[in-house]
């Protein structure tokens, strides 16, 4: 019998991957839906037949408590970088990457139509119908999730294939052109990074440039990339002591909003989404003035896809964006942000409601507590009591009296079955 022995790249990426997966709690998380969805596709990604896609290892680092820029995520990325280039290698492995591509890039326009008619749905349903609201908030954070994974992969496939040289040509997805070295990122898609002293005039229309794959800009959310923007433990990094003043971020947000109208029109859908993404990796000062200017140009879907990302910001950067939206007199934005980001893990959300209270942001802690209130169950409330007792029982049981006298009953059961009521 012939037995088939892993090249060395791919086996020392898996034996990373099985350590990774022991860091993670037993159940619930991203490792718990995968292991739902695509039980067999999970096993052969373990087992080395398969790559697993790294959108995939870095939500189980996030299941783990990793930072994404931590020395456990880069040697991780290090050895997928190398387990591909190996497994990519084999007989007929580029024109198997060149398929599944498409087939990704198929899954990415579909997700993005499924996203417009849901939020076109969402629109329509009647103010005094929370429960239809909750429903079709669900299927819209499932498919914009689908959506983002999409285009993380497409990226990621297209530079697996330029890689291997010379490839097929592309037929889908972003460029896989590098960018230049030595030469700081220019154009509207980088407005949102800090400027310091290099601060050149608004950049003209016609230099902004698709962006690259697989190079530092790579298509990425909220829940690729943002970790990057926040400190190991997740907090956010403190803003420029001089802040983004209104004429900076007007700028930005009329460079950026004339970028996403050409991607748009030439139905560059991917590069589109990354360009929301790149804004929230900014200043959190600039996000009013971008939500003005995407209004203004007719691209309020747009606007609702940023806040879709950001609810899956780190605890700490979730909060400054929720209290910039609240200082700026955008209740409905704050509120919404709010809603979407209760699907997160219980410890996420108390940390996000520890950051909120700490800048003084009292009523949107309660406005987050009221929502998770609505859309979770009583045993998630008490598991979200347990991270800081004192503290959040109180604000729980205010917030249940809020949405209802049996809500206030179910928690308090929860709460005894957990032995948090007397907290």
């Amino acid at each position: 019998m012939t037995v088939y022995q892993l090249p060395v790249e791919v086996s020392t990426f898996t034996l990373w991957l099985a350590e990774l997966a022991d860091r993670v709690p037993t159940g619930g998380g991203w490792y718990g839906v995968f292991c739902e969805r695509d039980p067999e596709g999970l096993r052969a990604c373990f087992d080395g037949a398969e790559i697993l896609p790294w959108d995939v290892v870095e939500s189980l680092l996030q299941d783990a408590g990793e930072p994404a820029d931590g020395p456990l995520a880069l040697r991780g990325r290090t050895l997928y970088l190398a387990a591909a280039a190996v497994h990519d290698r084999r007989p007929g492995g580029a024109a198997a990457l060149t398929e599944l591509r498409a087939r990704m890039d198929h899954e990415r326009r579909y997700a993005e139509s499924r996203a417009h008619e849901l939020l076109g749905r969402l629109r329509a349903v009647p103010a005094p119908d929370p429960a239809e609201t909750a429903r079709l908030e669900h299927d819209l954070a499932w498919t914009r999730d689908d959506h983002a994974r999409a285009v993380a992969r497409v990226a990621d496939l297209t530079a697996r294939i330029a890689r291997l040289g010379p490839p097929p040509a592309p037929t889908a997805g972003p460029s896989s052109r590098p960018a230049k070295a030595g030469r700081r990122p220019r154009g509207a898609r980088y407005a949102w990074l800090e400027d310091g002293d290099d601060r050149g005039p608004v950049v003209a229309p016609e230099s902004v440039p698709g962006l690259p794959a697989g190079g530092a800009v790579a298509p990425r959310g909220a829940r690729f990339g943002a970790a990057s923007a926040a400190s190991p433990g997740g907090s956010a990094t403190a803003p420029d002591a001089t802040g983004a003043d209104s004429a900076e971020s007007a700028r930005a947000a009329a460079n950026a909003v004339y970028a996403l109208r050409r991607l748009r029109a030439q139905g560059r859908s991917g590069e589109a989404h990354a360009l929301l993404c790149e804004a929230l990796n900014g200043p959190p000062a600039r996000l009013p003035a971008l939500a003005g200017e995407l209004h203004r140009a007719g691209l309020g879907a747009d606007w609702s896809i940023l806040l879709w990302e950001a609810a899956s910001l780190p605890p700490g950067r979730l909060a400054a964006v929720a209290g910039v939206l609240a200082d700026e007199g955008r209740d409905a934005d704050c509120e919404q942000l709010l809603r979407q980001g209760v699907s997160r893990p219980v410890g996420e959300l108390a940390g996000a409601c520890g950051a909120l209270r700490a800048e003084g942001h009292h009523r949107e802690a309660r406005a987050l507590l009221t929502a998770f209130l609505r859309v979770r169950a009583p045993e998630d409330a008490a598991r979200l009591a347990a991270e800081d007792p004192r503290g959040l029982v109180p604000q729980l049981l205010e917030a249940a009296r809020a949405v209802s006298a049996a809500r206030e009953r179910d928690l308090l059961h929860a709460l005894r079955v957990a032995g948090l009521a007397g907290a």
